[in-house]
């Protein structure tokens, strides 16, 4: 049995029946029902008691809880509007000491702009099986405070998150989330464990935010949101330095290429990059001043080899990306 301060399976399909909530597919809700499971969560997130955490799409708050007592704050994010004026209530009456730690959101995680309470650190959530990538990649754009975290997401995204060059997992969101952190697998969840049961299990992905992402300008503080899945573009993001080391490409230019190169995945970067640079033989030529084989395919190179083709392309007076722009909410590839 839960102890004190903890959510089981039939507390959540209490509070679901009072709030006549049914979950929904469309909100890709799947909500985790094991004390177990949470605690191992909030574990493995290795959270400081100075941590202000970031938490999507809390739910009825099983995993806030166990955040609230580990952390300084928990700023919760929550797009149902019903389960977010619920989950204050929830940590009032299953823990009181902790209630002054949260502050909740009403609002779409991929879309979020300003947040309230401190600035977080960390973030840890189960995030919607629908969005998992977009919410990720806009989070990481426009949070310059996050230093890492620890997310729940289906198995095969976990894959692709964390899947490393050359592998048959590897495409955009790999290369994506590498500009930002270091991203591994931190473990499995068992689809049993939640309300409704999924069709498919749940991976664990662990992230470091990264001092300085291949070809980030000098001084920027990574806090544009140059190619959420919004569309729009940072400030700041795109500026080109006047030379030497500060010529590095900007986020929008380097995510232009990675979309390019995935687009057609199974062709050579030369075919690939062709509508990118204007021609085949100028893909080919930009390729080889970036020190990159036009033979290869996009699936083999990392995120610094796409940050140098950006540069390699660059031409006097083009804008900070190439025309398509980058969607760093696509989760293609």
């Amino acid at each position: 049995m839960p102890g004190a301060g903890q959510l089981g399976p039939a507390d959540i399909r209490e509070i679901a029946g009072r709030l006549g909530i049914r979950p929904a597919k469309r909100l890709g809700q799947n909500f985790v029902t094991d004390a177990g499971t949470v605690h191992r969560i909030t574990a493995l997130a290795r959270l400081s008691p100075d941590d202000v955490v970031l938490e999507v799409g809390p739910g009825f708050g099983s995993l806030t809880l166990p955040l609230l007592a580990a952390a300084r704050q928990v700023i919760a994010v929550e797009l149902d509007p019903v389960l977010a004026a619920e989950l204050p209530r929830t940590v009032a009456a299953r823990a009181p000491g902790l209630a002054g730690r949260l502050r909740v959101l009403t609002a779409d995680a991929a879309r979020v702009r300003e947040l309230p309470g401190d600035p977080p650190t960390a973030l840890v959530a189960n995030l919607p099986y629908n969005a998992a990538v977009p919410v990720l990649l806009h989070l990481l754009a426009t949070v310059p405070s996050l230093r890492g975290g620890l997310v729940m997401v289906q198995a095969e995204v976990a894959d692709r998150m964390s899947a490393p060059p050359g592998s048959r997992t590897y495409g955009v969101p790999s290369v994506k989330l590498a500009w930002y952190a270091e991203v591994r697998r931190a473990g499995a969840v068992p689809r049993s464990v939640f309300w409704p049961v999924p069709r498919v299990d749940s991976g664990l992905v662990a992230f470091r935010r990264q001092a300085s992402p291949p070809g980030e300008e000098r001084g920027d503080g990574g806090s544009g949101d140059g190619g959420s899945g919004d569309g729009g573009r940072g400030g700041g993001d795109g500026g080109h330095g006047g030379g030497g080391q500060d010529d590095r490409p900007g986020r929008d230019e380097v995510f232009a290429v990675v979309d390019a190169a995935f687009a057609q995945r199974r062709k050579t970067l030369r075919a690939a990059l062709a509508s990118w640079a204007g021609s085949a033989a100028e893909a080919e030529r930009v390729l080889r001043a970036a020190g990159v084989d036009p033979a290869l395919r996009g699936e083999s190179l990392g995120v610094a080899e796409f940050a140098r083709i950006a540069r390699a392309g660059r031409r006097p007076g083009q804008p900070e990306s190439q025309p398509g722009g980058a969607r760093d909410g696509q989760p293609g590839g």
